[in-house]
């Protein structure tokens, strides 16, 4: 995510499952108008503060994180506090009634969260981050590839893809490959709904003789 310190012009960032806690090199992004950070390791809210200086976001996904926590109202009413230009949270859209009610149920996150350096220089939460995590069996990094790719399209009103069809590549495949060639998957479904009918057209006719290509390859083979 330091990457994006030097995208300020950057418009839609979609991060989902990377493992992220923190969120100050979005702070001056200040085009950024949707961003999708679900199943992330974002401990505390306070971290909405770098969001609040950004002011053409309008859809941000920050389900499945812990700073969720077990109170599903306090904390959309919380976001929706400091973020009120949001017009869509978690894939609903915000209504003028939950950013009145914000102003009583929502708690004003006013200063940056407090991160306590450790020996070896990395902050709390990401040492958090590193000691928490497990490898995950392929079966379950399949279905979260899968899902992501699919909430993906499901933002961009597109059609799912079977699971029989995406799990027909190479048993082989390592799972860091495999998450690679998932995001630039979402990276490239992402920038397709900034194309025009002239550019989804050239996609079209490239797309086409890749597949060529390929299938030409699997016939010599």
């Amino acid at each position: 995510i330091s990457i994006c310190r030097d995208l300020p012009n950057i418009e839609v960032i979609t991060f989902s499952v990377n493992g992220i806690s923190d969120l100050e090199p979005l702070h001056q992004c200040h085009n950024l108008s949707e961003l999708y950070l679900r199943k992330n390791n974002i401990t505390s809210l306070d971290e909405l503060f770098y969001l609040k200086a950004l002011p053409r976001l309008r859809v941000l996904w920050l389900a499945e994180n812990p700073c969720c926590g077990p109170d599903p109202h306090r904390y959309r009413m919380t976001v929706l506090r400091n973020l009120p230009s949001l017009q869509k949270l978690d894939n609903q859209a915000v209504t003028e009634e939950e950013l009145s009610q914000a102003l009583v149920d929502g708690v004003e996150i006013t200063a940056p969260p407090a991160r306590r350096s450790l020996e070896n220089g990395w902050s709390e939460s990401t040492a958090a981050s590193t000691v928490g995590s497990t490898t995950e069996p392929e079966s379950e990094l399949l279905s979260c590839s899968l899902e992501e790719t699919n909430k993906t399209q499901e933002e961009l009103d597109m059609k799912p893809i079977p699971r029989d069809k995406y799990s027909s590549f190479s048993p082989q495949e390592t799972d860091c490959s495999r998450k690679k060639r998932n995001n630039v998957l979402n990276a490239i479904l992402l920038l397709m709904k900034e194309l025009d009918a002239e550019g989804l057209d050239i996609i079209q006719q490239t797309v086409a003789r890749r597949l060529q290509a390929f299938q030409k390859e699997l016939q010599e083979e």
